[in-house]
């Protein structure tokens, strides 16, 4: 299954943000630093620093040379990765945004955070086409399903709220979490949805209609991150208690648990994002222990 390769030192702070490269060998990570790093895959080291940041990235994500930057400030950066020169800076939201996700058919970008809206962006001239409110409150994540039909929307009052893509109209709202939302993805085979909570439960939504189909009693503490493998029937889930989790994603199995703790390597605290690379054979965890972890799929 799964082994610790390399341990990735070099952020002087808690590390909140992956991405992947147009590069396969290449990838982004930032956080509480100063500044966005590319990393070698194939070297196992430091690149450099592709832009620099005013306050603390929560949200990289990538569509094709473009990186969008999600800052503490409110602020969305836009930096064109061949030309190694920033394009845009989109101005709404006025607290912390936490996610962004691009919906592919309609060229639009989509961010929220700690104002509880959400903003629309044209990804042609980076405009502001549309926002609204989704509650008071903070909405940290959205997922965008695999036909980019609807799109799922994480809270802090521990209520997944999805939406039509189309016209951006609430579809339904699904309750059973008993505290904030941290996390949320689309299985690749498209017949469930995937949710994370500060409750430590992994809720299991069977599609088309989000009925929940079980409840996986995951983690100690909340799940920040979910990462189906880009080809074979697995998911790894990450959490504050500073383990990862490799499971069937068909029968939901447990199969490896990476923790400190456990006595394999692992983090040595909260564990807040990860993301495979694109071939599959590598995990890339970020961790508020400052450090990025790689770990070979073998």
């Amino acid at each position: 299954m799964l082994k610790h390769q390399q341990t990735l030192n070099g952020h002087q702070n808690p590390v909140y943000a992956l991405s992947t490269a147009e590069n396969p060998e290449r990838f982004y990570s930032a956080g509480n630093d100063k500044g966005v790093v590319e990393w070698s895959l194939a070297d196992m080291a430091f690149v450099k620093v592709i832009v620099p940041v005013q306050s603390s990235v929560y949200a990289l994500h990538r569509l094709n040379h473009l990186l969008f930057i999600a800052q503490r400030s409110g602020l969305i950066l836009v930096f064109d990765l061949r030309k190694q020169e920033l394009l845009a800076t989109l101005k709404h939201h006025q607290k912390a945004v936490f996610d962004l996700k691009t919906v592919g058919y309609k060229n639009e970008l989509l961010s929220t955070g700690e104002d509880g809206s959400v903003a629309v962006w044209s990804l042609h001239d980076f405009s502001l086409l549309y926002h609204f409110p989704v509650l008071s409150d903070t909405v940290r994540v959205i997922a965008i399903s695999n036909d980019e039909k609807e799109f799922a929307l994480g809270a802090k009052d521990g209520v997944i709220r999805i939406y039509h893509t189309e016209d951006y109209s609430l579809c339904r709202e699904l309750t059973g979490h008993t505290l904030p939302i941290t996390s949320i993805q689309y299985a690749p085979s498209g017949n469930y949805m995937i949710s994370g909570s500060r409750d430590a439960q992994l809720k299991i939504w069977a599609l088309p209609g989000y009925e929940m189909d079980r409840n996986i009693p995951a983690h100690l503490f909340s799940i920040y991150s979910i990462a189906f493998h880009p080809s074979l029937p697995y998911f790894a889930t990450c959490s504050q208690d500073k383990s990862i989790k490799i499971w069937s994603s068909t029968d939901f199995k447990l199969y490896k648990i990476l923790s400190i703790e456990k006595g394999t390597d692992g983090h040595f605290h909260s564990i807040n994002k990860m993301m495979w690379s694109e071939d599959g054979k590598h995990l890339i965890s970020a961790s508020d222990d400052r450090s990025i972890r790689i770990w070979n799929w073998e």
